[in-house]
């Protein structure tokens, strides 16, 4: 039993090394890696809706941007809107340039995005979760997402412990 203690010692401070490293690693990389991917998902989405015809969720959003606006913007102009808006946030959290402006942007656009909850529940959950219900409720990930960006675009920085 001897043998095995100096093995299992130094196993665990090889394990204890590389939870460092990578804990290192992830510190540094996360939050960029975090950023650049609801940047592309953001650029995706708003390119999707400047091709009319092309993104299954055009009709959401002229119908949501037509709620919001009380019938001021409706139609492709709404889409469009909402393309532009989505398109300039996706190359803001790709560059990192005008990053607090577009965050700005993004905080209210996460009005727009999360309304189809409150002003379409019927058509989202009425009968159990719909494809478009999903669609939607998948956007709480990316406010989360978002927070954490913002987060540290406004100074916080991950701890290590």
């Amino acid at each position: 039993m001897t043998s095995r203690a100096p093995f299992v010692e130094r196993l665990a401070l090889a394990l204890d090394v590389a939870v460092g490293r990578l804990a290192r690693f992830l510190t540094r990389w996360s939050v960029p890696a975090l950023r650049v991917s609801l940047g592309l998902v953001f650029l995706g989405f708003g390119a999707l809706k400047a091709i009319p015809g092309a993104s299954p969720a055009a009709d959401i959003a002229a119908r949501t941007i037509d709620a919001l606006t009380l019938g001021l913007v409706h139609g492709d102009a709404a889409v469009y809107l909402t393309a532009v808006l989505e398109m300039f946030i996706g190359v803001t959290l790709l560059t990192g340039r005008l990053l607090k402006t577009g965050l700005v942007v993004l905080a209210g656009a996460f009005v727009g995005i999360l309304s189809p909850t409150v002003l379409f529940a019927d058509e989202l959950f009425g009968h159990g979760m719909t494809l478009l219900g999903q669609y939607v409720l998948k956007d709480v990930v990316l406010v989360a997402g978002a927070a954490v960006v913002a987060a540290a675009a406004l100074g916080s920085r991950l701890r290590q412990q």
